[in-house]
Formats: structure tokens, sequence, C-alpha cells
């Protein structure tokens, strides 16, 4: 477990870093003072002034932080040429949005580096429709399926595609159904009976089915890093569209007065990083990769204290032609950073409640039936 918790962290810092160094540089090359970059979450352990800028060590080891001259309030600021508040609404805008940008490009570089050594993945269609995955307590599981099982026919009608088979399921819900079976060697006829109503994300029998396999090429050398990025460009973008799909849904639902009960807070991804970490290093490079794209999504939420709030309040300002008071922006950011902290302290405890209930690896398993 201490093991795990190192690897988490250290993920968790490298996620944050990317992202800061995203507005320190940006900063930087637009005139703004950074009076300091931390390693890590105050109280301060350490810190040395190199040039203008403080770099500093800190006690909660956990990202890190950027700190610019007039951020948040015009009273403090020395240097008017220098000070963030002093700087266009586009300027302003870039720095904010910069942090984003360096998560995107991170879940690129993530992915690209998996592809460059794994090769590239080529999906075809194999004209099966294989089983691979049985959820516990199904009529799949009941009848005695298992991963593997490859489904020839439906009550002796054949099936080849993934849609056919939930085509031709749905239309018998609730009246059993004989499926011809190839197992290995063996052709095998099994009775089930497909349910009418089954929970969340299971399907009718409870088994997860494919039609396609996957296979790897292997350009030369020198060409993989440029077409794993082309692909781990494409995998950002997907993995982004389906971020801000789960975000709007619960969202809606939010607004609709239902509690989402699939959010994974530090626990579930304290649980899912273990989970991870025992396939290898690479499957631990995708893992931060979709974190990172996870993490740009986020921050771009219009919400206080996030990177989109702060945008928000810039875009508020170029509609009515006058900045909000920054001290009672930086109240607003406050307020929306401890109802932040609120929820993540809901959903924490929530977690542990379960972790204690199902044990760890019951939890591991439950986060992964939610497609997490």
């Amino acid at each position: 477990m201490l093991v795990t918790i190192i690897i988490f962290v250290v993920l968790l810092s490298i996620l944050v870093l990317v992202h800061e160094l995203g507005h320190f540089l940006v900063a930087r090359r637009a005139g703004v003072l950074v009076e300091e970059f931390g390693f890590g979450l105050p109280p301060r352990l350490y810190g040395k002034k190199i040039g203008e800028t403080i770099y500093s060590i800190n006690a909660l080891p956990i990202g890190g932080f950027v700190r610019l001259h007039g951020e948040n309030d015009e009273e403090t600021i020395i240097d008017p040429k220098r000070a963030f508040l002093k700087k266009s609404r586009k300027v302003r805008s870039v720095i904010v949005l910069a942090g984003v940008f360096m998560n995107f490009l991170l879940g690129i570089f993530a992915f690209s580096s998996v592809y460059t050594y794994t090769g590239i993945p080529t999906l075809t269609q194999t004209g099966k429709v294989e089983v691979i995955g049985v959820m516990e307590g199904s009529p799949a599981e009941s009848a005695k399926l298992e991963v593997g099982d490859v489904v020839k026919t439906i009550d002796g009608s054949g099936v080849s595609t993934v849609s056919e088979f939930i085509e031709t399921v749905d239309s018998k819900n609730g009246k059993e159904v004989l499926l011809g079976i190839e197992r290995g060697e063996e052709n095998l006829d099994i009775k089930v009976t497909p349910r009418v109503d089954p929970p969340e994300g299971e399907g009718a029998l409870g088994i997860s089915i494919s039609s396609t396999s996957v296979t790897y090429t292997f350009p030369p050398l020198w060409q993989r890093p440029f077409i794993g990025i082309y692909h781990g460009f494409q995998d950002a973008i997907f993995w982004g569209g389906l971020i801000l799909t789960g975000l709007g849904s619960m969202i809606q639902n939010l607004f609709s007065g239902v509690i989402p009960k699939d959010v994974a807070g530090p626990a579930g991804l304290l649980a899912l990083t273990s989970e991870v970490s025992k396939q290898g290093i690479i499957p631990l490079i995708n893992w931060m990769g979709i974190i990172s794209i996870n993490l740009a999504i986020l921050n771009v939420v219009p919400f206080p204290a996030l990177d989109g709030g702060r945008l928000l309040f810039i875009g508020i300002e170029g509609i009515f032609g006058r900045r909000i008071v920054p001290r009672v922006e930086s109240w607003i950011h406050a307020a929306g950073l401890a109802l932040l902290v609120l929820l993540l302290l809901a959903v924490t405890i929530r977690e542990v409640r379960m972790i204690i209930q199902l044990g760890f690896s019951g939890y591991v398993q439950f986060l992964q039936q939610q497609g997490m």
C-alpha cells in the first residue's frame, strides 16, 4: 500500500506541476512577474530566490502552485507593468488557459509514448461475437457462460456482429432463448433468459461482447513517435469527449436533484492507480494520460477557483466593459475552493465507507463495473 501511495503522489504531482508550469512559462513570456513557483503545497519548508522568482519546496508533497504578481488584489501591486491584473484580457486569458493546454499536451505525450513502445493498434472485424466479460449475479453467470465463448446462433439464427446480437436479444427480453456456443473445440447449446429491466450498464444478459480484434503494427522506429503523436492526439480527443459527456450528465443529474454515485474521488483514483500499477509502467503511463485529459477538461469548467472560473470573470469584464473588484473576485474564488474541498471531502467519506464495506479489491471491481 505504501508503494501505491508513493506512485499516486508522484503521478498527481507530475500532473499538477505540468499544469502550473504552463502558467509559469506563459506568464513569464507575457512579462508578468512570477513571485513564486512552489513544489508541493504550503507551508513552505525551503525557498531559494533565483532571479526574481522564489522556488520553494513545501510540506504537502502534492502538485505545486504559481504565485503571480498582482494576481488577486490591485492594492498589493508594486510594478503595474508586470502585474497580472494590469495585462489585457487576451494576455490574462492565455495565461489562465496555459495550464489546461499543458495537461492536454501531457495526455498526448503519454498516449504517443505508449504507442511508440507497443506499436500502432488496428481494429479488425472478426465476424464472431465473443464473450469478453460476465457480470456477477447475471443470467449469463447462472447459465454458465464463460469469457472466450463465441456466440454462433440465437434460437437458430446466426449472429456475427455486436449490433445483431444486441438487437436479437433485446427482441426476446423476458423469454428463454437458446444460444449456440463455440467453446474451444466444443459446440454447446445454452439456455438463458434475458432480463426485462437489467441494472444500468449490464445489458439483458449481463455480458460484455466484442466482434473485433486488435492487431499491432510496428512501423520503422524513427516513424513511431510521429505516428504515435497522431494516434495520441486522437486518443486525447476521444477521452476529452468522453469526459465532457460524463461531466454534462453529472451536472444535469445534479440540477435534477440526483446525486451522482459513480464519481471517483481521491480514494477511487488511488484504488484504480493501484490496480493499473500492477500491470506495469506502460499501462501506468496510459493512465496518467487519461487523468491528465480529465484534469484539463475539469479545469475549464466555469466554476470559481478553477481556471474556467477565472476565464468566466475575464469574459464578464469583456461583456460589461468593467472589471469586477479584484478583492471581491478573490473572495468568490475562495468560496468556490471551499465548496470544492467540501465536495471532495464528501466524496472521500463515501469512498472510505465503501472500501470498508467491500474491501479494497472489491471497491476496485465496483469502479471497473462503473466504467472507470
